[in-house]
């Protein structure tokens, strides 16, 4: 009786390891596409995964994601104010099941680039962002929302360092170089994400932003517009709060508005998505900070990067 108990749980850690080599193969596959599961067929998982990394970034600009849109299902209503920490259980951002996040409808949105000026509809200058001081020297320069200046979603001039896909968002979960005390209670990856007192769990991380039948992916990459703590808009319910540009709640890059083919002040959704679901476009091919880039790099360069940072998934 003895040697079969240890055959049961033999055969059930046996089950676990196969089941969570599917998973990862799944997730591989939802990023990577049928073309990289072909490949892999010849090899095992550990060569499916290197061949998955290092897809060639010349193709990726041309390819259109494979997104289906379907029609949401809830209605953002009330203010959201009074419910706290409840929306983690799906009530509020989160949908059904892990890692679903429900649309943010109809949101006015607005554009704005890495070392806009300040004027009466932005008040603050985009030299440096929310959480990187030095944002217009690491981006690589002026992102020209001016069509002339651009090509296939990038300056003309200069090769960006950083995604060109970015946006904000009115939550800034840093305050005076601390974590904000409500931080680990409203956002929803929180637990998984933190690191130390004072570094961002939102720098980085992946939002899908539709506009008619089109949706883009990009990262949230500063605060604004007007608002900077809004955190039950931006993970509740409640809507955008008034603000000179018709209560915008997102601003988005030239590359989004280019890919979305928006106007300076458009109407659009949104939600936030776990990297795993976000499939190969032109927002995967550029910048130090994307994470497409980081999961091509080196094995050895990865696992350096990796023990300094959590990856934004």
């Amino acid at each position: 009786m003895e040697n079969a108990g240890w055959q049961v749980c033999f055969d059930l850690m046996r089950s676990i390891r196969s089941n969570l080599i599917l998973a990862v193969y799944a997730n591989l596959l939802a990023i990577f596409g049928a073309d990289a599961s072909a490949q892999s067929q010849s090899g095992s998982a550990m060569d499916f995964a290197r061949y998955a990394m290092k897809l060639p970034e010349n193709t990726l600009i041309r390819i259109q994601p494979r997104v289906t849109i379907s029609q949401p299902n809830n209605i953002l209503s009330g203010s959201g104010a009074n419910e706290g920490a409840g929306y983690v259980s799906g009530k509020n951002s989160l949908g059904a099941g892990s890692g679903e996040y429900s649309w943010k409808l109809d949101i006015t949105t607005t554009i704005f680039w890495v070392g806009e000026q300040a004027t009466a509809n932005n008040p603050v200058s985009n030299d440096k962002s929310a959480w990187d001081i030095g944002w217009f020297s690491n981006y690589g320069g002026y992102d020209s929302p001016n069509s002339d200046d651009r090509r296939n979603f990038i300056p003309t001039n200069f090769v960006p360092r950083q995604n060109p896909f970015y946006v904000a968002l009115p939550y800034n979960d840093v305050d005076d170089h601390h974590t904000k005390p409500e931080a680990a209670q409203v956002i929803p990856w929180f637990r998984t994400c933190f690191v130390q007192d004072g570094q961002s769990v939102c720098k980085g991380r992946w939002v899908a932003i539709r506009h008619g039948n089109k949706v883009c992916y990009a990262q949230w990459e500063d605060v604004g517009p007007y608002q900077t703590d809004h955190w039950q808009y931006v993970f509740g319910n409640e809507r955008p709060r008034p603000n000179p540009n018709k209560d915008a709640g997102l601003d988005v890059s030239p590359a989004v508005r280019d890919y979305l083919a928006l106007d300076s002040i458009d109407v659009c959704d949104w939600k936030f998505v776990d990297f795993f679901r976000v499939p190969r476009g032109p927002w995967a091919i550029y910048g130090d900070n994307n994470t497409f880039s980081r999961l091509r790099r080196p094995k050895s360069t990865s696992v350096a990067a990796a023990s300094r940072s959590v990856v934004p998934f």
